[in-house]
């Protein structure tokens, strides 16, 4: 199944290359003297494709999930503050299968860091708002005595110019007085930068929201392929403790008849405990030769790219098969790797922030003109300093003042001017990362597209690996039966044959985590499903295979182990 999305953007991806630009590029400038020869092809410029302030596109991503179906909504993720304090509390109650949709969609919806970025988003728009309110006026309403009581008393005693004065002043007075200011910055050189840089901001946390469910899918497939192939792994492992009982059954058999050795009783013993420490690593430790974590571990992992409950532990659902190919060519693939990636757009932004901040600091020592409108009222009540008793007085008055303030800093130094060249100075060296994530960006592609075809060859030999282990290992068993062969090339073949299907699992697991690698990369969905094999209702039975029992080994403390190392000394070789 391709997705109907997928051709449109990679045409808008190709065919912006051949867009007519109305301006020579300064690539064609630096070179006037470029040949005319067609195989010479000037490249064109980032901001000619994307322009100066790219926007960021959701349209180029399925929209993440926000709310979990009917049959997963007993999954939902614990309160983020909630902390488990009682061992209960963690204990697995319950294995859930999963498919691979099903946990995207869990991981969608649940998972701490998604969510934290979308909330990054609504902050980047705040700030936003709060730059453009920059445009708007102010209003200002202060109230320094609302209200105020002043009183006191004096007594004089001393000489005046008519003589002899003496006397005791009483004051006791009611204040209330308010201002209310109007003012709106008529000029602000520094205000259209500062706006211009909150919104590139803004684009800038949209596009980390992108980049950030992208990665999230990217985790979740590849955990998912992880515990499929620890699955895969298991069940390879208590295929082979089945086998290496029987070989041993066999042995022992042939042993007790007088036709075989010790020796050979031996070997099947020494393959058996292969066979289990096999099964034991992919249970609980890391797979041998793969370097995926157990069953145990890799469904732990899951379980917290998803958030699920304490008490939930995932399972696979699907089988570990393929489950595509991947259809752009390896030119196509890189194409669209530029034109969707948001690693690009957020550079290119990142150029924008710093010229705008630029413009931000230059504007300091520019002048700045506001117009303010200061509404002032006030009321008194009582008496001040009187030498004997009067009425009271009452007074009120009402000012109203308008004018134009102006400020500019006239001379700073020289500071302004010199982080105006700082940010510049970002500026073209946001240019050079530009550069060097464009190339890391085609290695990775590159990279992720020829381990894909690595991973498609290796599928079909280790198969015909597998196919030709097995019939090995019936026709070694049949020839120790008859007694024609040994117990070695019996554990020998065995041992050829689980290696093979160990290698066939890991080059399924690889090649769909290449698949998920290549759609992260490229931003494509341009994936040919591979149809549904046709499988027999019920499970195939190997005669004295599938019916012997895996019995589960007791857990016995290292320092209990049977083995011990002997202190007997070697003896020396030597004449």
């Amino acid at each position: 199944m391709v997705s109907p999305l997928a051709p449109a953007l990679l045409e808008r991806g190709a065919g912006a290359q051949s867009q007519p630009t109305a301006a020579p590029s300064t690539a064609a400038q630096v070179l006037p003297s470029a040949p005319q020869d067609p195989a010479f092809q000037v490249l064109p410029l980032a901001t000619q494709l994307k322009g100066n302030r790219p926007k960021s596109n959701p349209t180029v991503l399925p929209p993440a999930a926000t709310v979990l179906p009917p049959d997963l909504r007993l999954l939902q993720a614990p309160l983020p503050l909630a902390l488990p304090n009682k061992p209960n509390q963690v204990a697995i109650r319950e294995l859930r299968p999963l498919g691979l949709s099903a946990s995207l969609t869990l991981a969608e919806v649940n998972n701490p860091n998604l969510r934290a970025l979308a909330i990054q988003v609504q902050q980047a728009q705040s700030a936003l708002r709060a730059q453009i309110a920059l445009w708007y006026p102010q209003l200002n309403f202060r109230a320094g005595s609302f209200p105020a009581y002043t009183g006191g008393q004096q007594y004089s005693n001393g000489l005046t110019g008519t003589g002899q004065e003496q006397g005791l002043s009483l004051s006791s007075i009611w204040r209330m007085s308010a201002d209310l200011e109007a003012s709106w910055a008529l000029i602000n050189p520094s205000r259209s930068p500062q706006i211009a840089a909150a919104r590139d901001q803004f684009e800038q946390a949209k596009n980390q929201y992108l980049i950030g469910l992208r990665d999230l899918r990217l985790q979740v497939s590849e955990a998912y392929f992880n515990l499929q192939q620890a699955d895969e792994q298991v069940r390879i492992g208590q295929e082979s403790v089945r086998s290496s009982q029987v070989s041993l059954r066999d042995a022992r058999a042939r042993f007790q008849a007088g036709v075989a050795t010790k020796l050979e009783v031996l070997q099947a013993e020494t393959q058996l405990a292969r066979d289990q420490q096999l099964l034991t690593n992919a249970l609980y430790g890391a797979n041998s030769g793969s370097g995926t974590p157990g069953q145990s571990i890799a469904r732990r992992s899951l379980a917290a790219l998803l958030s699920l409950p304490q008490d939930v532990t995932p399972t696979a659902k699907d089988p570990s098969r393929v489950i595509g190919t991947w259809l752009p060519t390896l030119q196509e693939s890189i194409v669209a790797a530029y034109a969707f990636r948001e690693e690009l757009d957020q550079i290119i932004l990142d150029i924008s922030v710093a010229n705008s901040t630029a413009n931000a600091e230059l504007a300091k020592v520019q002048p700045f003109l506001n117009i303010v409108n200061t509404l002032s009222g006030g009321r008194s009540d009582g008496y001040a300093f009187v030498t004997q008793p009067i009425p009271n007085e009452q007074g009120w008055n009402v000012d109203n003042t308008v004018g134009l303030n102006v400020s500019w800093n006239l001379f700073d130094g020289g500071q302004s001017k010199a982080q105006y060249r700082r940010q510049k100075q970002v500026a073209e060296a946001s240019r050079y990362r530009f550069a060097q994530r464009r190339d890391a960006i085609r290695e990775e592609v590159e990279k992720s597209f020829y381990e894909l075809e690595a991973n498609n060859r290796n599928i079909t030999t280790t198969s015909r690996e597998v196919l030709s282990a097995r019939e090995s290992l019936r026709l070694a068993r049949l020839r120790f039966q008859a007694g024609v062969t040994t117990q070695r090339e019996v554990v020998d073949t065995q041992r050829d044959l689980t290696q093979a299907e160990v290698r066939y699992s890991n080059a399924i697991a690889d090649y769909n985590k290449g698949l998920a690698s290549l759609q992260r990369r490229t931003g494509l969905d341009q994936i040919s499903i591979c149809p549904a094999p046709s499988l027999p209702p019920n499970k195939p039975v190997v005669m004295g295979a599938t019916d012997v029992p895996v019995e589960v080994q007791p857990l016995v403390p290292a320092c209990q182990a049977k083995f011990r190392p002997t202190t007997t000394a070697v003896p020396s070789l030597a004449p």
